[in-house]
C-alpha cells in the first residue's frame, strides 16, 4: 500500500490543488503524510481516493485476492475475516475507481456491439416493480424486452476496451458512451445495429457493417467483430457465478471485468491496490 501510494503521490501531487511542492510530514495510520507547499494542507496517499478512511489495512491484501479470483461475498468475507456487510462495502469501495477507468481513445480498427443483461433489483427489499426472482432467475418474456439492459462494448485490436450501461439503445446513448473515444480516425466495425450505425454516420466515422454473426467477408478478412463478441462471451460467463448483478451496480462489475482483462494473467495484489486508488490499468 505504501508503494502504490507513493506512486500516486508522484503522479498526481497534492489531491487538494495538484501542487507538486511536497514535503514529508510524518506518519499516521501506517502511511506517510505529506504537506503541500502551495496550499499548505496535509494529506496521505489515500486522501481523495475511494479507500480514504477505510480501516483494517492489514486485510486489504486478502480483499485484492478476492477480486483477482472473482469470489462471492461470503467467500470474500471468510478470506478477509470480516462480516459479509463489510465485505460488500469493501468490494464497492475497491471497484469505485476501476468503474471510471476507461481509455480516452481507441486506436485503429474498433469493433462495437451491444449485449443485453437481465435487469436485477438484487438487494432491494421493498417496492419491487415485479415479483422477486431467486438466484438471478429468467426473464418472463423471450427475446429482447424492457427486462433486458443494453450494454455497449467497443474494443480495438490492441485490447483497449470501453463499455457503458445504456439507459436506452439509441443514437444519443451511444454518442454519450463513444463520443470522442471513437473518432473519424478509426475504422468502426459493427453488425448493423441502428443506434451504432446512426452514431457513426452522424460523427462521420468510417463504418463497416458485417453480416450476421459478424464474421469477415472474403474481400476484407481483417474487418469483423469476433473480438468484441468474444469479450461478450467472457463477460457473461464471468458474471454467471454471481447469480445476477444488481443493475444499479452493473457499471462497477463492468469496470471489474475491464480491469481483469487489462491486468492479464500475471496480475499481483499490488496491481489491484493501484487500480483501487485510481492508478488506472485501462488507460
Amino acid at each position: 500500500m505504501v508503494a502504490a501510494g507513493q506512486t500516486k503521490v508522484d503522479r498526481t501531487g497534492c489531491p487538494h490543488c495538484a501542487g507538486q511542492r511536497l514535503q514529508r510530514w510524518g506518519h499516521a495510520s501506517g502511511l506517510p503524510r505529506y504537506r503541500c507547499g502551495d496550499c499548505r494542507r496535509s494529506f496521505n496517499a489515500l486522501t481523495g481516493t475511494p479507500l480514504a478512511r477505510l480501516r483494517k489495512k492489514e486485510r486489504w491484501a486478502a480483499q485484492t485476492e478476492a477480486l483477482m479470483t472473482g469470489e462471492s461475498l461470503v467467500k470474500a468475507a471468510d478470506r478477509c475475516g470480516v462480516a459479509v456487510t463489510t465485505a460488500f462495502r469493501w468490494r464497492h469501495r475497491f471497484l469505485a475507481a476501476p468503474a471510471l477507468d476507461k481509455p480516452n481513445r481507441l486506436n485503429g480498427i474498433v469493433e462495437a456491439d451491444e449485449t443485453f443483461i437481465l435487469e436485477s433489483f438484487k438487494g432491494r427489499r421493498s417496492d419491487l416493480p415485479r415479483p422477486a426472482r431467486k438466484r438471478g432467475g429468467k426473464a418472463t418474456k423471450r427475446g429482447l424486452s424492457a427486462e433486458q439492459i443494453p450494454v455497449l462494448v467497443a474494443r480495438d485490436r490492441t485490447g483497449l476496451t470501453t463499455d457503458a450501461v445504456l439507459p436506452k439503445l439509441d443514437r444519443a446513448s451511444v454518442t454519450a458512451a463513444l463520443g470522442g473515444v471513437v473518432t473519424p480516425d478509426n475504422q468502426l466495425c459493427c453488425d448493423g445495429g441502428k443506434a451504432i450505425v446512426s452514431f457513426a454516420r452522424k460523427a462521420k466515422i468510417p463504418c463497416s457493417i458485417l453480416p450476421s454473426p459478424g464474421g469477415p467477408r472474403p474481400e476484407a478478412p481483417n474487418l469483423h467483430i469476433n473480438n468484441v463478441n468474444g469479450y461478450h462471451g467472457r463477460l457473461k460467463e464471468w458474471l454467471r457465478p454471481f447469480h445476477g448483478v444488481a443493475t444499479k451496480y452493473l457499471d462497477r462489475y463492468l469496470g471489474w471485468r475491464r480491469t481483469v482483462e487489462a491486468l492479464g494473467a500475471d496480475v499481483k495484489r499490488q496491481h489491484w491496490l493501484r487500480s483501487a486508488i485510481g492508478i488506472g490499468a485501462c488507460q
